[in-house]
Parts: structure tokens; sequence; C-alpha cells
């Protein structure tokens, strides 16, 4: 196990830059999700870091040693691709058996590391059959076997649950999750499903065209993001975002948005008068009020354990959920109050966060 650092790396393909001077560091025995929407970077900063890019600029340490130079087998470390990259012809026991055959293990020690690895990925009863034997989750529970065998610094996941079913891809996160809190292996996750991370990270690193644009455990991303990006990327359903401008009289702000709406702030809001803004609110954080803002219901979702509404505000849409149960129909006419210390502003220009007065 080792703790991996990235700094400056850089990436371009001919004149196009990909990764544009990325810092990270990755504590040994921690789990860290790359996430970001497609194009973003994470894939190939993970490919650089396995050594199957090379990188136009910076550096990359694992275990403290720098392997800018070191071609994949030297680094120490197992990767797990989205297509499972099992050999159709071997055995589940023999794929996972390959890379110590190739490194000239001795047959006794390639014994008990597979078996050690099927035990822990319920693989047992499936070691003599082959692939296409195989469910995709008892596929990637094999991908999985094959790099828990070689036993390597650090495991690289490349949207390992991508080719699963919605059911399957909740239990197989799970799997993972429980995985690493047993073997305390440093991992690096790559995904574009912010639940995913969300779920499994012991900090996230969420990426937007090349660029890191924010770092933190999951919940510190959810409450408290750097930006609009961050904001909206971060949580399912999405933060609403209604523009307008911040206004301020007689010591208490507010925002003047589309149709005429007025959207309260908290006291300590920052900004000045007249800033073009962006005003935040989670779905979970607007409530039922007769002294709320006027809204206009859409579609009603119904799940189960919640309801999702979504509406309109002065023409903009919405999504406002709630785990009481409701009759809501299109058209009607509802009054919604956001809770005012879950509000987020963000400057309508830069995206980013205006910070809290004193």
């Amino acid at each position: 196990m080792a703790s991996v650092g990235i700094r400056g790396v850089k990436k371009q393909f001919g004149s196009v830059q990909i990764i544009h001077g990325v810092d990270i560091d990755i504590a040994d025995e921690e789990f860290v999700v790359l996430v970001g929407p497609s194009g973003c970077g994470k894939s190939t900063l993970l490919r650089m870091i396995a050594g199957l890019e090379q990188i136009s600029g910076g550096e990359i340490s694992i275990g403290g040693t720098v392997v800018n130079s070191l071609p994949p087998k030297e680094r120490d470390i197992a990767m797990v691709f989205q297509n499972y990259a099992l050999y159709p012809h071997m055995t589940v026991y023999d794929n996972m058996a390959f890379s110590m055959k190739l490194r000239d293990a001795g047959k006794t020690e390639i014994d008990s590391r597979v078996q050690q690895a099927a035990e822990i990925l319920s693989l047992k009863p499936y070691l003599d059959r082959y692939p296409r034997q195989l469910s995709g989750g008892q596929r990637q529970r094999v991908a999985m076997g094959r790099a828990i065998v070689r036993d390597p610094k650090v495991f690289l996941f490349d949207e390992p649950l991508s080719n699963l079913d919605a059911k399957l891809r909740v239990q197989m996160r799970t799997e993972i999750k429980a995985l690493h809190q047993r073997l305390r292996t440093t991992s690096i996750y790559v995904t574009h499903d912010q639940v995913e991370a969300m779920t499994m990270a012991d900090r996230i690193v969420v990426m937007h065209d090349g660029v890191v644009e924010q770092i933190g455990s999951p919940l510190e991303l959810y409450d408290f993001p750097a930006n609009q990006f961050v904001a909206g990327f971060i949580g399912s359903p999405a933060m609403n975002f209604l523009p307008g401008t911040l206004r301020r009289a007689a010591g208490t702000a507010w925002v003047d948005s589309a149709g005429g709406v007025r959207l309260p702030l908290p006291p300590i809001a920052g900004g000045r008068d007249g800033q073009p803004v962006v005003y935040g609110i989670r779905p979970e954080h607007l409530t039922l009020d007769a002294a709320g803002v006027a809204a206009a219901v859409s579609v009603v979702e119904p799940t189960g354990a919640d309801t999702f509404v979504y509406a309109e505000i002065g023409g903009v849409p919405i999504c406002a959920t709630f785990d009481e149960r409701h009759e809501f129909h299109p058209g009607e006419p509802i009054a919604l109050a956001p809770r005012l210390d879950a509000v987020h502003l963000f400057d309508a220009a830069t995206g980013t966060k205006v910070a809290a007065s004193a």
C-alpha cells in the first residue's frame, strides 16, 4: 500500500490541452473518486497514473517514488476496467492466476492467493467456469479478484460498474466499498455517476474541462460547494438555480428573480447590491409554506420514499422533494419556502460562491 502524489500534471494531444496542471495528494489506504462529466479528463488522468498514457508535464509518485518513466508493470498497480478484460478461453481460476504466472510465482503461492481472493469475493463455486458462463456482476468480481491476487500498492478502477444494470450497480458498489474496508489498499476510482462517488469515496475530486474544481469529503462537497459547477454536479436531484439580482435595503438582503419573484436570503448573505447572482437551493431544502414563493406544479414523480415535484418559479423550472405524502396535480399553484441556512449564492459571471458577510 502507498500514497499517490500528483503534481502539476498536464496532458495534451497535439495542440489540444486535455489536463491543465492537476494537483492531488492521495493518502495511504484512502479511497478517492475522480468524478466529472464525459470529457473532463478523469479517465486520462487515471491512465497516466497507471502508465498507459505518457504525461506531458508534471510528476506522479507512488509510495514516494516518481514513476513518470516507469512502465505499467513496474508501478505495482492493478487496474479494473469497465469491460472486465477477461480472457474468454481461460477459466475463472486461470484468469485470476494469470498475472502471478507471468511473474513465475510458485504454484503453492498462486493457489493460496487465488483461493483467498475467491473466498473474499464469493467466487469459489465458479473457479472452473469460463467468463461466458458468468453474469456481468460475477465477471466484474473476477476482474477484481485478478487485481487482489496481485496484492498491489494501488487499485485503479475505470468506471467498473458502467456495464451493469441499476440494481447490480448498487450491489457492486457496496461490495467494492466493503472490499476496500477489508483490504485497506489505496484506491482511485473513476466514474461519471455522482451517486457512486458520494456513496463510496473517502474524498471526491470533482473535475471539469481538465481542471480540478474541488476536493473534499462527500458531505463537504454537498454542503459547501466551491462553485456553481460543483453545486450542480453533486446531488440528485440536482440543486435548483434561479438567476437574479442581489438587493440590499434596511439591513436585509434578497434576490430579485424572473417574473418579479423575490427570493429571501439569510442575514449573513454576502455580495453587493445590484450584483448579478445565481440563487441556489437543493430540492430537499424547499418546504410547503403559505408565506413562501409562488410556484406552479408541472410534473409529479412519486418514488415511494419521496415525491419529486417539478414546478416553475417565475418561469424558471425547479424541483422540490418531499418525504411526506402529498396530492399534487399539474398546473396546481403551491408556495415554497427555501430553508435560509441552506441557500447558496453564486456570482453569475464567474460561477464562484459569494462569500458570506462577516
